[in-house]
């Protein structure tokens, strides 16, 4: 009954995911809009810090954190000791998400931001103190639950897993940031720190670092592969170390290339690692070519970032960088990951099948390159068009992700 009831959850965390997901490019499309002097007259631009919010905490994290109070005792050999925990984290969460998003907007007031960077932070309190004690004694992941046919992946997910805490402890110090903007509302005297910052800490530290230590164990399993173990131990350290000191040395010269370089280095060689995996698999999903577009995508966003680090910063290239990042890297894997836990082909509805899911990918991966170009060449057109491609996969992926919800029950 236990596992039931977690993976219940799960699903309602992925579907809100899902939600955020076609809400974040629905604003991104309303923003490049705006800006299109022949189409302009009646649009409304969404901040980008609104979109921000959307993408990073919304569509990301929400399925960071359903799918890994499934999978992430499992990974330790334990099941969840608190297994109420998702039920009271949903809301929190979800409705942090929604202030925060709310509050950048015209005329709302910065009170709303608080209430929701106050529910943000309790929500991440619940899930990180329910995973925290289910994981106490194995905190590094010694016991990993492996054996039988996979006995000979041992080492891998050891070290893998030795990473998870990391992660944790990018979420809290993250979504403590998020409060600091608020701190004189609260009565505090406490610098806040940039929203970027806390953005990379958030995309980069929690949730690429959670893809990289659990997709390791994943991956290799869906595919019926292994990867190549030095790419393990390169990928994971600067994974781990990229983050903090990209959010430290944001636009400071040595410390932003350093962080740039470790980033990089970290995505490429995971990049690698999965090509590895999908060359030497016999298996072909639509969810395998969903990652394998989302590894390319981040390739080509921390390719922009390093420009970045070397001094070619434009307006048009942070979007770029931001979208190939969240949308293409952390959104198609998840897009993939989440069509190989929940297959269409299960579900009845219209639709409901392995072209509509790679029409979907296939959408939202043109639509990233179009607006990469769009960058490149200036062109609002070219990126309103990639806009539109993408917000038309988000709600193919969100139609087959609710379908196959709304029939299992």
């Amino acid at each position: 009954m236990g596992a039931g009831v977690v993976t219940r959850w799960a699903r309602r965390f992925v579907a809100a995911s899902a939600i955020f997901l076609v809400a974040w490019q629905t604003a991104a499309f309303l923003a490049i809009l705006s800006q299109v002097d022949s189409l302009s007259a009646g649009t409304v631009s969404v901040p980008r810090q609104s979109q921000v919010a959307l993408a990073v905490y919304g569509f990301v994290l929400h399925t960071v954190f359903g799918k890994a109070y499934s999978l992430v005792p499992s990974y330790f050999d334990r099941s969840l000791s608190v297994e109420r925990a998702p039920a009271v984290h949903l809301p929190l969460t979800a409705v942090g998400v929604v202030g925060l998003a709310a509050e950048p907007l015209s005329g709302v007031p910065a009170i709303v931001g608080l209430l929701g960077a106050l529910c943000w932070v309790a929500g991440v309190a619940v899930f990180v103190g329910a995973l925290g004690w289910t994981l106490r004694g194995n905190l590094t992941g010694g016991e990993t639950g492996t054996g039988g046919a996979n006995a000979h992946r041992r080492r891998v997910d050891r070290f893998a897993n030795a990473f998870v805490p990391v992660v944790f402890a990018y979420l809290l110090v993250g979504s403590l940031a998020t409060l600091t903007p608020y701190a004189g509302l609260l009565g505090l005297d406490i610098p806040a720190v940039a929203f970027a910052r806390t953005a990379h800490l958030l995309a980069a530290g929690t949730a690429a670092l959670l893809v990289f230590a659990v997709g390791f164990r994943l991956f290799p399993r869906f595919l019926v592969a292994s990867p190549p173990v030095p790419l393990v131990a390169v990928v994971l350290p600067a994974g781990a170390v990229g983050p903090a000191v990209l959010a430290w040395g944001l636009y400071r010269g040595w410390w932003f290339r350093a962080g740039a370089i470790l980033q990089a280095t970290a995505v490429i060689g995971f990049a690698l690692a999965y090509a590895a995996l999908f060359a030497r698999s016999e298996r072909r999903r639509a969810g395998f070519y969903a990652v394998l577009a989302g590894t390319a995508a981040g390739v080509l966003g921390v390719l922009v970032g390093l420009h970045f680090a070397w001094g070619g910063v434009t307006a048009a290239l942070i979007e770029a960088h931001f979208r190939l990042n969240v949308l293409g890297f952390l959104g198609l894997t998840i897009v993939g990951a989440t069509y190989q836990f929940y297959p269409p082909t299960v579900g009845t509805f219209p639709g409901a099948s392995d072209r509509t899911a790679l029409a979907s990918v296939a959408l939202m991966g043109l639509g990233l390159l179009a607006e990469l170009g769009g960058a490149l060449a200036g062109l609002a057109t070219a990126t309103l068009a990639g806009r539109a491609s993408a917000l038309a996969g988000a709600v193919a992926f969100a139609w087959l992700v609710l379908g196959v919800f709304r029939e299992r029950g």
